[in-house]
Parts: structure tokens; C-alpha cells; sequence
């Protein structure tokens, strides 16, 4: 077991929040109110343009920030209930997102608002749930409760469906590596897997017995961090060679670590939720230290994480009805 380093960061609370955070660092988190009440901001994605974009689960919207107003557009989607869950941006600019609740992955042109539904070949396959675009602009997803992953060709539709090999194995957050590998957590039980981009077949990585692995980030030597959600751990997984360390979260073996993201220095970022208020945690992989510091708003369950290229944090707080955003100020 690897020993872990936490300093506790202390708040001062003002209309932005200032953490202390590394003795050099100043760490503040920035909130804003979803304009629909109970909307239930379930994911956050960054913009080409650098905006904050979030699913509006509850409220059957699409939501951006424009960081130079300060104001929140919404986009109403056509389906009726579509549960809008994951998204991501394409190099275009356009978003996809996985609508959890009807069965499709729909693509959203911000410049017009018009959405484009891309339904499940099998309706078996009926809860999309999170995805990432690789390097040649190929759409990767997991479908949590059918227990699939999938590819979709934004060039053709076509969507390719393949079974998970673990029954019930409940493929949750995705990622691809600098490889174009496509990784992706089996919550339902201690594996995550990884899928040949080509084949599609599925590689299964075994993780410590009880280990129930929900979001992964993977950095930039390809190496795999993850939250153990059940067990109250950080993780880290070689797919190279199957080795995997685990740090205990700050917050104890039942801090619920959830979100989480990578920024360009290599940090690791996630959020222990089942904590009140939800934590901030920052991970140092050099020096094996962990910061930590509390919500200003609780974080109402802090789902998914997204880091932008200039190192800020993106993140959405279902419970609160709150989107928010990390800086760092060095």
C-alpha cells in the first residue's frame, strides 16, 4: 500500500472561492445556477471555443457558458424525455451527447440548434451512457445497464454494437489514448476494459478484489487513473503491463470518488461524492500528495469532470442545479 500525502485545504468564502492549495498554488472554484430549476446538470464538456458545455439531464437540455458574458444558453432537444447524459465536442464544434433515456446519441449544431438523432441498431441497447471521440474522429460509447460499448461513424451513422465479455458488468466512463485505444470502466464489477480499435475485441484488465472502477482519465504516458467508487480509492492501471496502485482517498473508504479528469501538467483531479459538502481532490503522481478542499455549494454529487487546455477544471453539480469552474492561479 502506498502511503498518501493530504493537506487540507481551507476555504474563504466570498463570491469566488479561494482554496490554499500546495503552499504556492491558489485554487479557486467559481459557480453558476443553471437558468432551468432542477435541471440536473449531469456532465460537463469543453468547446472549441473554450465555453462550458453541460447535459441538462432533467430538463431535456443542452447547456452552454459563454465565459465572456457569464451567461447560460440552453438548446431544447426534440425528443421528448431523451435523459441527456454524456457529451463531448467534435473538432467542428458541434456536441454529442448520449440521450440515456431513449436510446440514441444525438449531435447538437450550436451555430443553428439543430439536432441530429443517431438511434441504437438493437434495442437491447437502450441507455447510452458516456463517450469520446479518438484520433480519427470516431465516436466511442458504453451503454451502462444493456452492458455494451459502441463506435459510431459520424461520416456514414453507422453504429457497431459490442457486448461486453463480463455479464452485468455495467461499462461506465470512457477514454482513448494517445493510441487511439479506446479504455473504459466495468462498474458492476473490478475490471476495465480496453477495446482494439479496429477488431473491437475487448481486453479485460483485472483491479484489487471489490474494486468498482465508475470514471477514468488517462495521462499523457498512457497510464490509466481511475475512481473506485465502492471501495474509496484512486487508482492507477499500466495496460502495458497490468500493474495497478491504489491510494486511499482523502475522505475515507466511503468518500464515493467520482468525477474525474487529467489538466496539462499531469494532475489528477476528481471529486469524493459521497462526502457533504462533495471535495475537490488533486493528486500529485511526482510527489504522491493529495489536496483537498469542500464545494462552496455542496456539489450535489459531482458526476463527471472535463479539463480545458490551459489547465482550468470543468464540473457540473447534479443535486444543486450548478455548473463550476477549478483555476488554478500560480
Amino acid at each position: 500500500m502506498k502511503k498518501r500525502m493530504i493537506k487540507t485545504i481551507s476555504i474563504i468564502f466570498a463570491a469566488l472561492i479561494s482554496l490554499a492549495a500546495g503552499g504556492t498554488d491558489r485554487v479557486s472554484i467559481k459557480e453558476w445556477d443553471a437558468p432551468t430549476p432542477d435541471s440536473f446538470p449531469h456532465d460537463p464538456a469543453v468547446g472549441t471555443d473554450g465555453s462550458l458545455w453541460y447535459t441538462g439531464m432533467a430538463a431535456n437540455v443542452l447547456g452552454r457558458l459563454d465565459r465572456a458574458t457569464n451567461t447560460i444558453r440552453e438548446y431544447h432537444l426534440k425528443v421528448p424525455g431523451s435523459g441527456p447524459h454524456g457529451l463531448v465536442a467534435d473538432k467542428k464544434g458541434d456536441i454529442w451527447f448520449t440521450a440515456n433515456a431513449k436510446g440514441y446519441i444525438g449531435r447538437l449544431n450550436p451555430q443553428t440548434g439543430e439536432v441530429k438523432e443517431y438511434f441504437m441498431p438493437d434495442p437491447a441497447a437502450r441507455d447510452p451512457h458516456s463517450l469520446a471521440f479518438d484520433q480519427a474522429g470516431l465516436l466511442w460509447f458504453t451503454v451502462q445497464a444493456s452492458n455494451f460499448v459502441g463506435r459510431l461513424d459520424p461520416r456514414t451513422g453507422t453504429i457497431t454494437l459490442k457486448p461486453s465479455p463480463t455479464r452485468d458488468s455495467k461499462p461506465y466512463g470512457i477514454a482513448v489514448n494517445s493510441k487511439g485505444v479506446p479504455f473504459f470502466c466495468e462498474l458492476g464489477t473490478n475490471k476495465i476494459g480496453g477495446i482494439d480499435p479496429v477488431t473491437m475485441k475487448i481486453t479485460e484488465y483485472p483491479l484489487p478484489k471489490g474494486a468498482r472502477p465508475r470514471r477514468l482519465a488517462i495521462a499523457g504516458d498512457d497510464v490509466i487513473y481511475y475512481t473506485d467508487y465502492r471501495r474509496g480509492y484512486l487508482g492507477r492501471l499500466d495496460p502495458k503491463t497490468g500493474k495497478v496502485d491504489e491510494w486511499p482517498s482523502p475522505g475515507g473508504g466511503g468518500s464515493g470518488p467520482y468525477g474525474i479528469t487529467i489538466t496539462p501538467d499531469g494532475s489528477v483531479w476528481y471529486s469524493e461524492t459521497e462526502v457533504h459538502p462533495n471535495t475537490i481532490v488533486r493528486f500529485d503522481p511526482r510527489t504522491k500528495g493529495f489536496d483537498k478542499g469542500n464545494v462552496p455549494s455542496g456539489g450535489g454529487v459531482i458526476r463527471n469532470m472535463a479539463a480545458t487546455p490551459d489547465g482550468e477544471v470543468y464540473i457540473a453539480c447534479s443535486g444543486v442545479n450548478k455548473i463550476g469552474i477549478v483555476t488554478v492561479q500560480r
